[in-house]
């Protein structure tokens, strides 16, 4: 297993999600924040991406991805997150966490956020 990681921090996704049909039908800020475990010794060593994951095209599916769904929760959209990233860049660990910006609740000013993981040890 693989120590190392490319990490994409603090990636906004305005999404239709959540369970108040105001939520879908106007849409809300998500923050996005994963990692991609690979071996980057022979990237970090001969200054290759070939041998990496180009992050950027992970960054432009999401943004894509974002655009298009409708659901109703937050776990529904980070499954559809991770199978997006899978598609990208194949069958490597990863892990995510979602968060919503701004919760609908009264009183709360917070964040609520899902960590999922595939393919981690």
């Amino acid at each position: 297993m693989t120590q190392d990681l490319i990490e994409v921090e603090g990636l906004r996704l305005w999404s239709h999600v959540g369970v108040l049909e105001q939520e879908r039908r106007d849409g809300q800020w998500f923050e996005l924040d994963f990692s991609l475990g690979i071996d980057l010794l022979e990237a970090g060593r001969g200054d290759d991406l070939a041998a990496s994951l180009d992050y950027s095209v992970g960054i432009r599916a999401l943004q894509t991805l974002s655009r298009t769904v409708r659901c109703l929760t937050i776990e529904h959209y980070s499954e559809q997150i991770l199978d997006q990233l899978e598609r990208c860049y194949g069958p490597v660990p990863i892990r995510l966490r979602l968060s919503k910006c701004r919760a609908p609740i009264p009183g709360f000013g917070g964040r609520v956020s899902v960590r999922r993981q595939r393919r981690w040890r």
